[in-house]
């Protein structure tokens, strides 16, 4: 059923303008906006629906208001997303399946994608990781160095929507990929079988091959859910 069309409030113009200016690159992240008096001046409108819209701005972690600066655009916005995503995954009684899925949808084809746009600057990190993954006992220092390596392919697509993804939801993913390890290494054997994993993914980035990139990650992941569910 059609309801009646009602007329939007002089602050939410306000806030869509700016968000425009934002989406158009006409001011990008870090920058500091015009003073609430400029705003007023050129959109016709009275100081208080600027300084209502850049209220709510702030309060949905947009733009940041610094004592005596003025205010900016958020320079971490996609960090300011992800307490949101972590109250929905809770409140539905999110499980530890469920951000597997995500990876899988998300790093198979981050893989890929990486594998054909990664860097002598990305293999290098890479290997550094791995050799460090290799080398520590420590599974606290091994959970982060997971998580790295997998940001660091993530970095290497050159995606910033990819790269906003593993922003923001990285808590989610650390606290995944640590218990995944603490689980899977409940068997001695198993450090082994993940490192080698890594490795088979680091050899195909690096080779730039994305079928096999895809691949290597698909096994990784698969072998996690494998274990993660194991009684």
């Amino acid at each position: 059923m059609l309801k009646p069309i009602k007329n939007k409030k002089i602050y939410e113009y306000v806030i869509e303008q700016i968000q425009d200016m934002i989406m158009n690159g006409a001011i990008n992240k870090g920058d500091r906006l015009p003073s609430e008096r400029e705003l007023a001046e050129q959109l016709k409108v009275s100081r208080t629906s600027v300084r209502e819209a850049l209220r709510v701005l702030e309060v949905i972690g947009l733009i940041e208001s610094r004592q005596g600066e003025g205010n900016f655009v958020t320079g971490n916005i996609e960090n300011k997303f992800f307490e949101p995503l972590s109250v929905f995954f809770r409140l539905n009684k999110g499980k530890p399946s469920d951000i597997l899925e995500l990876r899988k949808i998300i790093e198979i084809e981050t893989a890929s994608l990486a594998a054909q746009r990664i860097t002598k600057k990305d293999i290098e990190k890479l290997e550094n990781l791995l050799n460090r993954m290799r080398e520590t006992d420590d599974e606290e220092e091994n959970s982060r160095i997971d998580k790295e390596f997998h940001y660091t392919i993530a970095k290497a697509t050159d995606n910033y929507l990819i790269i906003g993804l593993f922003n923001i939801i990285p808590s989610l993913m650390e606290a995944f990929i640590k218990d995944a390890r603490l689980k899977i290494l409940k068997r001695a054997q198993n450090r082994e079988i993940l490192v080698e994993q890594h490795g088979k993914i680091f050899n195909a980035l690096k080779d730039k091959k994305p079928k096999d990139a895809a691949k290597a990650m698909l096994e990784h992941l698969e072998f996690a859910n494998k274990m993660m569910n194991k009684k």
